[in-house]
């Protein structure tokens, strides 16, 4: 591992794995999974916003040109460095307050697509918040890029259209999705023109109303009469009533560097709980490569999801305090279950009692933001309501219909949520804004790039670059295609049920990261997706 010389210990410059992709050094940037959103929030970097600005209008702009991700209809958490103090933001929505596990009754679980599915979206709430907290610009210039595309249009991209056309023959046409983003009864190829002007008039009633029209005016009424119509429970009160929170990030040390995640209802708790894990190991002892390295990690990862499936929910409903989970001696007994010999299937442990779109970006006076929204799968629920463009999400998929598990569902709850921002400080200063969006892969890719990272001193590009596992709930695991053969059939060897799936855009998420360099920043984004890393 390097040093800076102006700055703390930072990583090597190597950059051994086949990509499209190199680091970008700049004093002011944004990385994202779309080239089109990464220069909008530049744009305002350059017009003199800072990195909240310039987050939201990469944020904003990414609900149109890339809709296969997430929609206006989002939810939203981020973590913001900003005047020497590190605040983090949950905009999730709840569940209506009339939702009760009762009327899913003889089911196993909610249905994915629907009304049923729908929390009340909190994305725009994050952005109203973030803007009015830190942000320099008028709210409203955020928007410009965003009703631009929407209404003028945008080449697809191919990484995006083939997303497009799988979601046709899952999600319900008869719900808005067709509507509005089935142009000539299809999804559009790659190189052809989307647009979506109701969108834009969307985003414009969102901004000259600084959100109010999304939950309290014209725009609510069309959710909530769009529900009535199709028998869902969500009332003009439950949108009224939505909030975000703003929260204290969790913060747990790993070797040197304080790795920090939004608390519950998110899953990145599982983040910190597998970097516990795996901190009883020596890391030196392998490469980063090496088969050892990769089961320790992979059965790290399926000790923190056992806890975090059956404990983590609405923070309110939970009997497990976050802190009880990292616990540190609680961790090393958890870590004394992996056999370095043989896979494992695991179950939670007894603590002591006590589809996605991400974004960093960075300004030349320190401010570093962390974000990331999502209509969960894919488009979501398939909601898109009439005349507006809002395609909504799917998050209460995510309850659990278990009597008396901490996510059940219920009325005014948090669902478990799949989506978290990451920031990395040392010493008490910020050192990298990072993420890794898709779904269950999210802590999965945080522990696997950290590790590269703080372990062996990888450049975060690199870091993005090598080849992923992915374990699933049901105890198989997934393997990139460029794992090295000795690896996985080591692997195949010690018991993991490897299966194998080609879809990289959701099976191994992507990633963006700004590290933090001694005068300017690195940013690092994946080449999973369509994503480009920019600055000036």
């Amino acid at each position: 591992m390097q040093r800076d010389a102006h700055g703390p210990a930072t990583f090597g410059w190597a950059l051994p794995y086949p990509s499209r992709r190199q680091p970008v050094l700049a004093r002011n940037v944004v990385a994202t999974s779309q080239p089109l959103a990464a220069q909008a929030g530049l744009s305002m970097l350059a017009r003199g916003g800072n990195a909240v600005d310039a987050a939201l209008a990469t944020a904003i702009t990414l609900t149109v040109v890339e809709p296969v991700s997430n929609g206006i209809g989002s939810d939203l958490f981020a973590i913001v460095w900003h005047g020497g103090e590190l605040t983090g933001l949950n905009a999730s929505g709840r569940a209506p307050a009339a939702a009760s596990a009762s009327r899913h009754a003889g089911r196993s679980a909610i249905p994915e697509r629907g009304w049923e599915a729908v929390t009340i979206p909190g994305a725009v709430s994050g952005w109203v918040a973030l803007s009015k907290r830190f942000g320099k610009l008028p709210f409203a210039d955020l928007f410009e890029p965003a009703m631009r595309y929407a209404r003028d249009g945008y080449l697809v991209s191919p990484t995006i259209a083939a997303q497009w056309q799988r979601a046709v023959g899952v999600l319900p046409h008869d719900l808005g999705f067709a509507e509005h983003f089935l142009p000539h009864a299809r999804a559009p190829h790659p190189g052809e023109t989307f647009a979506c002007p109701p969108m834009a008039r969307t985003l414009e009633a969102i901004a000259s109303s600084k959100g109010e029209a999304f939950y309290r005016g014209a725009l609510a009424e069309a959710m909530v009469a769009h529900a009535k119509r199709h028998g869902a429970a969500h009332a003009a009160q439950d949108f009224a009533a939505h909030r975000a929170d703003w929260v204290v990030p969790l913060a747990f040390d790993y070797r040197g560097t304080t790795v920090h995640q939004i608390p519950p209802n998110g899953q990145g708790i599982a983040t910190l709980i597998a970097l516990g894990i795996l901190q009883s190991f020596e890391p030196g002892t392998h490469s980063p490569d090496s088969l050892a390295s990769q089961h320790r990690a992979i059965e790290a990862m399926k000790l923190a999801f056992a806890d975090a499936y059956r404990y983590v929910g609405d923070p309110a409903h939970m009997r497990v305090k976050p802190e009880d989970l990292l616990d540190r001696g609680y961790l090393a007994s958890r870590a004394r279950l992996i056999d370095e010999k043989r896979a494992q299937d695991f179950g939670p442990g007894s603590p002591p009692k006590g589809g996605t779109v991400y974004l960093a970006a960075a300004d030349s006076q320190g401010t570093m933001v962390s974000l990331i929204q999502s209509n969960y799968m894919g488009f979501g629920s398939g909601v898109v309501v009439p005349g507006t463009g809002i395609s909504l999400q799917n998050r209460g998929a995510a309850f659990s219909l278990e009597p008396g598990h901490a996510n059940l569902f219920e009325g005014g709850k948090r669902p478990y949520h799949t989506i978290i921002p990451g920031f990395l400080t040392r010493g008490g200063a910020p050192f990298a804004a990072f993420g890794v969006m898709g779904g269950p892969i999210q802590p999965q890719g945080h522990v696997q790039t950290l590790t590269r990272i703080l372990d062996h001193g990888a450049n975060p590009q690199a870091a993005l670059d090598a080849p992923r596992w992915r374990w699933n709930r049901e105890g198989t695991l997934d393997l990139e295609p460029a794992m090295d053969a000795p690896v996985r059939e080591g692997l195949d060897s010690l018991g993991h049920r490897i299966v194998q799936s080609s879809d990289s855009y959701m099976d191994f998420g992507a990633g963006q990261f700004v590290v933090k360099l001694g005068d300017g920043y690195l940013a690092a984004s994946d080449a999973r997706r369509d994503g480009q890393a920019v600055g000036f």
